[in-house]
């Protein structure tokens, strides 16, 4: 994936959109090209977009892709279906599958296989106009997203009043989502809330950070409880209060807990070296269309938490808080 960087000269005194900006620089890239391909745009270690504002010391980084492709296209993907009717499916993503077409994952994904699910056409894609209609032509019926390597329960939208109506639910925080997870380390205590703002990584831009004492980044909320401890590793149940990216991997990290398997924010285990990473979005509950009343939803156990289970049962004692 090509990436771009450029600096703001101190000396700037203009406010030009980012987009203008960068059209203007000798080696920089056309208004076109910016809308259709790019992925994401950092602005001082904060994501931004095309239409803001920059001044003079900004740091600017672009991610985009060149080979967009001109359709969206339904492939025979097999899903795990939890619950359907005329407005919604629940999916229990399986581990490895993205959630939705992006730069460098255009085929294979959460969105192709609903495709073919509902049997729906190609959906044709667009390189010019407003940047949220780009995006939105990639995720259709895309509510809120999963991690490629986070499995679990999903909910998709089949129509567009389906999906104002559960985007309002997100956007609102008034749905509950429940996840397990299986950490490395000791928690500090059997139960926690955990409020930090989160960042990018400034040293590495694939990861993120949680800071506090600073008005930086977005506010995460996250509870945990620790369901069972063995030896140096914790079988974990949580709860997110706030939705972004990469929050439970980052707050896990934040506590010297990281989650066990996860290639960005945890090294390889000794004792488990092929470990996936242990995450796991196993409850919902959530109002679906035109319903009063929520509905909950729920998963089994995977496998790979079953197996890394029994392994820590039969090599550590369960100990006590």
């Amino acid at each position: 994936m090509p990436f771009f960087n450029a600096k703001v000269p101190q000396d700037y005194t203009k406010e030009e959109r980012l987009d203008k900006f960068i059209a203007s620089l000798p080696n920089g890239m056309n208004r076109s090209k910016l809308k259709s391909g790019v992925s994401e745009i950092i602005i001082n270690g904060k994501k931004a977009k095309l239409s803001q504002k920059v001044k003079a010391g900004d740091k600017i980084e672009i991610a985009w892709e060149d080979n967009i492709p001109d359709n969206i296209d339904p492939e025979n993907i097999p899903l795990e279906i939890i619950y359907e009717d005329e407005n919604v499916t629940v999916v229990n993503k399986a581990q490895g599958m993205v959630t939705h077409p992006a730069c460098g994952n255009w085929n294979g994904t959460l969105v192709n296989a609903l495709l073919y699910h509902w049997g729906r056409e190609s959906v044709s894609q667009i390189k010019d106009g407003p940047d949220s209609e780009i995006l939105k032509r990639r995720r259709p019926g895309i509510v809120h997203r999963l991690d490629k390597e986070t499995s679990g329960i999903i909910i998709t939208a089949k129509n567009r009043d389906a999906e104002e109506w559960l985007q309002n639910q997100f956007k609102d925080r008034t749905l509950q989502k429940e996840y397990i997870l299986i950490c490395r380390g000791k928690l500090p205590a059997k139960a926690g809330d955990i409020r930090t703002n989160i960042i990018r990584d400034p040293k590495n831009r694939q990861r993120f950070k949680a800071v506090t004492n600073t008005d930086d980044g977005k506010f995460a909320r996250t509870i945990y409880h620790c369901i069972a401890r063995y030896g140096n590793y914790s079988l974990v149940r949580v709860r997110i209060k706030t939705g972004r990216t990469h929050q439970i991997r980052v707050h896990m990290k934040y506590l010297n807990c990281p989650i066990l398997g996860d290639s960005i924010y945890s090294g390889v285990d000794s004792v488990f070296p092929d470990a996936t990473l242990m995450l796991h979005s196993k409850k919902m509950k959530i109002r679906l269309p035109g319903q009063t009343e929520c509905t909950s939803f729920c998963t089994k156990t995977p496998e790979r938490f079953k197996k890394i289970m029994k392994v820590l049962k039969a090599k550590y004692p369960k100990e006590p808080f």
